[in-house]
């Protein structure tokens, strides 16, 4: 019944615009006939003027026959020329008409069809949400989500031979001592790092079990991005359990919130997404790993919502102002001052680390400058600073590519 209303109303709109051409070609047509009227009109009164002269005395009969021949003539071809524009433009009228109510109802149709949903009804909020949260009941498990991630995760990595002989030992202690909650943590961190994510994930579960009751919000916080890593970053229920039971204990924890904002985006609430994500974004800090993947999708998610909403500029980096400073130096000391702050940068973040933003900004300055294989090795370092946060390390392989890296 919906689908009928909404064809019959799109029939009635399209056949009103038909109508205004038509009315348009109409009035085209009156204009043409009135101009017409009035050059015959015009060649007549000359006609009655010349006998008016003639009867008076002032026009020769000799000029009057000439001027009247004359006039008589133009009466005749305007005559046949308002007759001719008349039926071309009653035909070409009509052609034109047909042709432009066919193209506009069938380019209105191809359009609907690309881009609309012919047949679907339509979705008042209540059914929307409704249809999310049977989204998010029926999604599978963290089980089943692993084992299709697994068929196109990375293989692990291959560690040098003396950290593969202590992740040996490490597997074999925790073996030996399931309690021991100092090595459960270990294995989970070195499993995560090597790409081993099912394994650290079980480790890390292990963890919470030993620590039971006393296991806090980043512990709980830290499990559901393990479990989400090892699903292919999607948010499994065990996932979202976890989230829940870390922003019980602690509402304010970021980890928390970032991920069950994500999993709102992926059961279609992206109302809630950004109710989580824009406070995120607000509060900071700068450094924090969920703002890049934050700012990297907050527009199109506050578009979803249906919010207005433009992002902030980034804070500006610590060499901004030097930039701008050396644009009036020459090229030489121009490239030995971008050397210089990129020199620097690189030392302060393999001494004191930083956020991804700089880790990117450095690579792409190593790439500019033609120092590609630093660039990479920089790019492989950074991946591993972001080990265990999929977000900032999708991030890092963006900026690599743009950089002519291989991510």
């Amino acid at each position: 019944m919906e689908t009928a209303a909404f064809w019959a109303a799109a029939g009635g709109m399209g056949l009103a615009v038909a109508a205004l051409f038509v009315l348009a070609l109409i009035r085209a047509r009156s204009d043409i006939a009135a101009a017409a009227d009035f050059d015959l009109k015009v060649y007549r009164d000359q006609l009655t003027e010349i006998d008016r002269d003639l009867a008076r005395g002032t026009l020769a009969a000799e000029e009057a026959e000439r001027l009247r021949t004359e006039i008589s003539r133009r009466l005749l071809d305007a005559d046949r020329h308002a007759q001719t524009a008349t039926r071309q433009g009653s035909t070409g009228g009509i052609a034109l008409a047909a042709a432009l109510i066919l193209a506009l109802i069938g380019g209105s149709y191809w359009t609907y069809l690309r881009l609309g949903a012919p047949g679907y009804p339509d979705l008042p909020l209540a059914t929307r949400f409704a249809m999310s949260e049977e989204m998010r009941a029926n999604r599978p498990s963290q089980a089943e989500m692993e084992a299709e991630a697994a068929a196109t995760r990375p293989a692990p990595l291959t560690p040098e031979p003396d950290f593969a002989a202590l992740m040996d030992q490490l597997r074999q202690t925790v073996a030996d001592r399931p309690e021991d909650a100092r090595g459960l943590e270990l294995l989970a961190t070195n499993e995560a790092r090597l790409g081993n994510l099912t394994a650290a994930r079980t480790a890390m579960e292990s963890l919470l079990r030993v620590k039971g009751d006393s296991a806090t919000a980043e512990d709980h916080a830290a499990l559901a991005e393990l479990m989400i890593m090892a699903a292919g970053g999607l948010v499994s229920p065990e996932a979202e359990a976890e989230l829940t039971r870390a922003l019980t204990l602690d509402a304010g924890n970021g980890t928390a919130r970032y991920y069950y904002g994500l999993m709102a985006a992926q059961v279609g609430r992206f109302d809630r997404t950004f109710a989580l994500w824009r406070p995120l974004l607000d509060e900071g800090p700068a450094d924090a790993p969920w703002i890049a993947p934050i700012r990297a999708q907050i527009e199109d998610v506050a578009m979803r919502a249906g919010v207005q909403f433009t992002l902030p500029d980034a804070p500006p980096g610590p060499d901004a102002d030097a930039i701008a400073a050396a644009e009036d130096m020459s090229p030489e000391d121009r490239q030995a001052m971008v050397e210089g702050m990129v020199a620097q940068l690189g030392n302060r973040l393999a001494t004191e680390g930083g956020t991804v933003e700089e880790w990117a900004r450095l690579i792409a300055s190593l790439a500019t400058l033609d120092r590609k294989a630093e660039a990479q090795e920089i790019y492989a370092e950074a991946l591993l600073r972001f080990e265990g946060s999929p977000s900032q390390q999708s991030f890092l392989r963006e900026q690599a590519l743009n950089a002519g890296l291989t991510p």
